[in-house]
């Protein structure tokens, strides 16, 4: 099957990126704004970028996370502005030591043994430890390369996330659906379900659906009925391609309610063709 994603536009220039954010903010009816993260190798790299924020005080990275998805904020992040080794091990800046895996300050709290404690750990979909020293998350109309200017580390984001509502989420996937069809298998870590997100997309860069977990509610003020969705920004193109042409058949986003007790028929024949009679 073809999962390849270069049917969809190239997605480079400042106005590129701002017209898919602005597309899918309206396609989509979303309520926060579409962010992009990048890793960075260097510290030094991150600061280059102008006008970027540096955190104040100790964070979770969801909290981070928010200050741009909700406040429209480019922040510069370290290892340092992170409350513990959870959030750093996610993006590989830090953490990942036997210490970390053996996961025992989950023990009682999240897990009944520290056997659980260390299967959950065990499974969290991880950027490897020690490549990255930084990393940069900031609103997704503010990446892109502005005509030949020198390389830079807003020129393009490693992968996009935006939050949504299951219907949104459902469009969207579809819209991703519509040519180059994939079976989509995601996993649900539980507790510290970033790993489910921003952590598998970052790792396999490939669309990543997750289910937040109580710590992005808590800290990250994701509201009760939200889902977050990360994946490299070509595959936000290539469903935006996709729900126009859903748009085209009158299926569109937010979903009319239809009528538990209606006719079905005249619902279906708004969308699906009615077969001609053989002969005419």
């Amino acid at each position: 099957m073809n999962t390849s994603t270069s049917i969809a536009p190239a997605v480079t220039t400042p106005a590129e990126f701002a017209a898919v954010a602005a597309e899918l903010e309206k396609v989509l009816r979303l309520r926060a704004i579409p962010f992009g993260m990048k890793l960075c190798p260097t510290v030094e790299e991150m600061q280059a970028v102008p006008r970027i924020r540096r955190p104040q005080a100790v964070h979770t990275l969801d909290q981070l996370v928010a200050q741009s998805a909700r406040l429209g904020w480019t922040l510069g992040v370290t290892t340092e502005d992170l409350v513990g080794d959870q959030c750093r091990s996610v993006v590989g800046l830090g953490g990942q030591d036997p210490a970390w895996f053996a996961g025992q300050p989950l023990v009682g709290v999240w897990y009944a043994t520290q056997p659980d404690s260390a299967a959950h750990q065990a499974a969290m979909n991880l950027v490897p430890a020690g490549r990255y020293k930084s990393l940069i998350i900031a609103p997704l109309a503010k990446w892109g390369t502005a005509g030949s200017a020198t390389p830079a580390a807003m020129d393009q984001p490693d992968i996009a996330l935006f939050y949504a509502t299951p219907g949104a989420m459902m469009y969207f996937i579809n819209g991703l659906q519509w040519q180059g069809y994939k079976r989509f298998d995601w996993s649900c870590v539980g507790e510290s379900a970033c790993a489910d997100s921003w952590g598998r997309a970052l790792k396999t860069r490939e669309p990543s659906l997750s289910i937040p977990c109580f710590a992005e509610r808590r800290y990250g003020g994701v509201t009760d009925d939200e889902m977050l969705m990360a994946a490299p920004v070509e595959y936000f193109a290539k469903a935006l391609q996709g729900m126009q042409a859903l748009a085209k058949s009158g299926l569109r986003y937010p979903f009319p309610n239809y009528g538990i007790q209606q006719d079905a028929r005249a619902g279906m024949a708004a969308s699906y063709p009615t077969p001609k009679a053989a002969g005419r």
